[in-house]
């Protein structure tokens, strides 16, 4: 049994905790696409072959942070 705590679904997490989220998730994209591209650096893959092999998560990536920015938005409309 693991002692993180259960991940909350998205509609009953707080404007806190999908703020945190989001920052999360964008520092996660961030490092995904540096670290990938010093790895491809140092083994002389072109850039382009190493973006349109990460294409593919970066969009997943990118949804999840729409869907977060939205839900971020109901919940401080609500309050």
């Amino acid at each position: 049994m693991s002692d993180s705590p259960e991940p909350l679904p998205l509609d009953q997490a707080t404007a806190e905790e999908v703020a945190e989220m989001i920052t999360e998730l964008e520092q996660y994209r961030e490092r995904l696409v540096n670290d990938t591209l010093a790895m491809a650096q140092r083994a002389k893959v072109l850039r382009t072959t190493v973006m349109s092999n990460l294409e593919p998560d970066l969009a997943r990536i990118d949804t999840m942070l729409q869907e977060l920015r939205n839900r971020q938005a109901t919940l401080t409309n609500q309050n």
